[in-house]
């Protein structure tokens, strides 16, 4: 695991991710092309389902084999690169990018990262996102927040995990229903890449310190 990610620990929330659209500016912080809503409401489970993407927003991601940013390809190549070709996370592949940890969490092996949709980022005030994307140490504070340095299964996301920032996030819920930190909804789960799996969520999460 890359030593930048690790020096993270212990010091606020974007990446990931499985898959998000071209350019570093095609994010609805900057004003370009508003992607897909994912909604927040889920369907009950069934244990044969668990091994497999879950979650309404799961039916936002391209089902074409040979689209970037279907659950196929996504799942031939490392999560930063995957992301890329998702058009619902374009904002934080442009943070990703901007924080300069592409390499890191594509090097990194059996991770979790929970990835905000764009339409998360865009519940926070713009003044306020825009100095978090300004300030590269508490970018990658809020980024690192997102990864967990295990590779969690639906049947075993519930819990307290400790994250590469340092501090603690808690998933709560059950088969096809989880919360993150009491107000992050997971959207669509269980996405595979080649060295994560990633869980899309409807909220950027904020670490407490």
């Amino acid at each position: 695991m890359n030593r930048r990610l690790f020096a993270a620990a212990g010091v606020i929330a974007l990446l990931g991710l499985s898959a998000c659209g071209g350019s570093d500016t095609d994010d609805t912080a900057s004003g370009g092309t508003t992607a897909p809503t994912m909604s927040a409401t889920a369907p009950s489970a069934s244990p044969s389902m668990m091994s497999a993407q879950f979650g309404p927003g799961c039916a936002a991601v391209p089902t074409d084999p040979a689209n970037p940013g279907s659950f196929d390809a996504m799942a031939k190549v490392p999560v930063a690169t995957a992301a890329s070709g998702n058009p619902v996370l374009s904002t934080l592949v442009t943070a990703v990018k901007k924080a300069n940890l592409v390499d890191s969490l594509n090097g990194a092996q059996g991770v979790t990262v929970f990835a905000p949709t764009n339409d998360a980022f865009a519940k926070i005030p713009k003044a306020d996102l825009d100095k978090v994307l300004a300030d590269d140490a508490t970018l990658e504070k809020v980024l690192t927040y997102h990864v967990v340095p295990t590779q969690l299964s639906p049947d075993t996301l519930a819990g307290t995990h400790k994250t590469l920032q340092g501090g603690d996030v808690t998933v709560t819920g059950s088969d096809m229903s989880f919360t993150v930190d009491g107000t992050s909804m997971v959207v669509c789960g269980n996405v595979s890449t080649a060295n994560a799996t990633v869980y899309i969520v409807d909220a950027v999460l904020m670490p407490k310190s």
